[in-house]
């Protein structure tokens, strides 16, 4: 299904190309040729930005899920995402060269995802109510948007401009060139995770007996964080926050493959999440030449109804 998603996606875009301009633009490439530098440079990367942001925040999501044992837990619902973003807009809108890098605006979005991990992790061995953990990170995205917002009001024109575009959210900033070393972090994240199967399973049982099972807790927690930040950051830097995406996935796996084992939830959250947003960006594609909607936009329109309907099938 992927593959065949992943060909659909590529063929997709407004200009018609053919098998032949996809193998040359990516085998004989010549950058005096319209359509290999379209295939190259705009296709390509796109395709694979949708398959890693999808996979990526559904696996973080899930990580995210079964450390606070909360359905609604996720990257964007409980501030991590935020703190990306806040991290990020002070990299684009401060003006100070270093920052406004592709390694500046990545560090900060991965220090902002980290550090935000970290401060809910804190509110989250004190209080005990799920929801009251759920509207700290309601209240931590509201910091962080007031905080956004003060920027917004200091910095320059095209500063702000370059940030409400990030903001909106979008596959197509990544170029071929940045490619290995988004791969190479996501594979990072990912090989975390499944080294993580073991204590995961475990820590479905709770946290004592997680424990009484001979699980470092603070450790693993400590992991589970340091994943779900390397891979929210990551993805927000190149992306923007793209929302809904780890919450939705991760609830519509377990209820598809109904079973707590993490080997399988985190392999069938990449791949659900990879087509859940190509899926959602193909829509983008195939609506281009009416509408330009952005992918945070479209995520939320389509997760949003599917979280509204989890929630009233747990109520029941």
């Amino acid at each position: 299904m992927l593959p065949f998603l992943s060909i659909v996606h590529f063929y997709s875009g407004p200009l018609e190309l053919s098998i032949s301009d996809l193998i040359d633009g990516m085998i004989h490439y010549d950058s005096e040729i319209t359509e290999h530098n379209i295939v190259r440079e705009l296709r390509f990367p796109r395709m694979i930005m949708a398959i890693l942001a999808g996979a990526g925040l559904s696996i973080a999501g899930l990580l995210m899920q079964t450390l606070f044992k909360n359905p609604m837990a996720g990257p964007y619902v409980l501030g991590i995402n935020s703190g990306a973003s806040l991290f990020v807009a002070f990299s684009i809108m401060t003006g100070i060269p270093f920052l406004t890098t592709d390694i500046g605006i990545i560090s900060n979005a991965l220090l902002g995802a980290l550090l935000f991990g970290f401060i809910i992790s804190v509110f989250s061995s004190i209080v005990r109510s799920q929801i009251s953990l759920l509207l700290i990170g309601l209240m931590l995205g509201s910091f962080t948007g007031a905080l956004v917002s003060m920027l917004q009001a200091v910095s320059e024109a095209q500063e702000l401009k370059s940030f409400t575009l990030w903001a909106l959210g979008s596959l197509s900033r990544v170029e071929f060139g940045q490619l290995p070393i988004i791969t190479g972090v996501f594979m990072v994240g990912l090989i975390g995770a499944l080294l993580l199967i073991k204590p995961l399973n475990l820590l479905v049982l709770g946290q004592e007996q997680a424990r009484l099972l001979g699980i470092n807790y603070r450790l693993v927690r400590l992991l589970i964080i340091s994943i779900t930040a390397l891979l929210t950051g990551l993805i927000t830097a190149f992306c923007g926050p793209i929302a809904f995406v780890g919450l939705a996935v991760p609830n519509l796996v377990r209820m598809l493959m109904k079973t707590q084992h993490h080997g399988i939830l985190i392999l069938a959250c990449g791949m659900f999440g990879a087509l859940f947003v190509l899926v959602c960006d193909i829509c983008i594609q195939l609506l281009e030449n009416k509408v330009n909607i952005p992918i945070n936009v479209f995520t939320s329109v389509v997760g949003a109804p599917i979280v509204v309907l989890l929630i009233l099938r747990k109520l029941r």
